[in-house]
């Protein structure tokens, strides 16, 4: 039901942009978010993004990643930026409404 794109390799200090769609006709009162499971390390939640558009963040990203959504287009997007080493791992979407899941995409931050 969740179908992620973007992702990719960039250099430490660069952007990406990771973009998660829904079919689901109750995007626009569900609750994602967006996790992450670094090498060696437990599926962590980085972001959140609540129908009223309200949005928390994991301390380790704060200032540098952005969470927002289109409900009209169904998606919800990450925008990460200045990433570092320790930022690359498989980033995951999640209706926590629905409980769905996305397929994961993995992120590469290396010189």
């Amino acid at each position: 039901q969740l179908v992620q794109s973007g992702g990719g390799s960039v250099q430490p200090g660069g952007s990406l942009r990771l973009s998660c769609t829904t079919s689901r006709a109750t995007f626009s009162v569900n609750r994602m978010e967006w996790y992450r499971q670094t090498p060696g390390n437990k599926r962590e939640l980085v972001a959140s993004i609540t129908s009223e558009g309200i949005i928390t963040y994991a301390d380790f990203v704060k200032g540098r990643f952005t969470i927002s959504r289109d409900n009209v287009a169904k998606t919800v997007y990450l925008q990460l930026g200045s990433l570092k080493p320790e930022d690359t791992g498989v980033y995951y979407c999640r209706n926590w409404n629905a409980g769905d899941w996305g397929q994961g995409t993995q992120v590469t931050v290396s010189s």
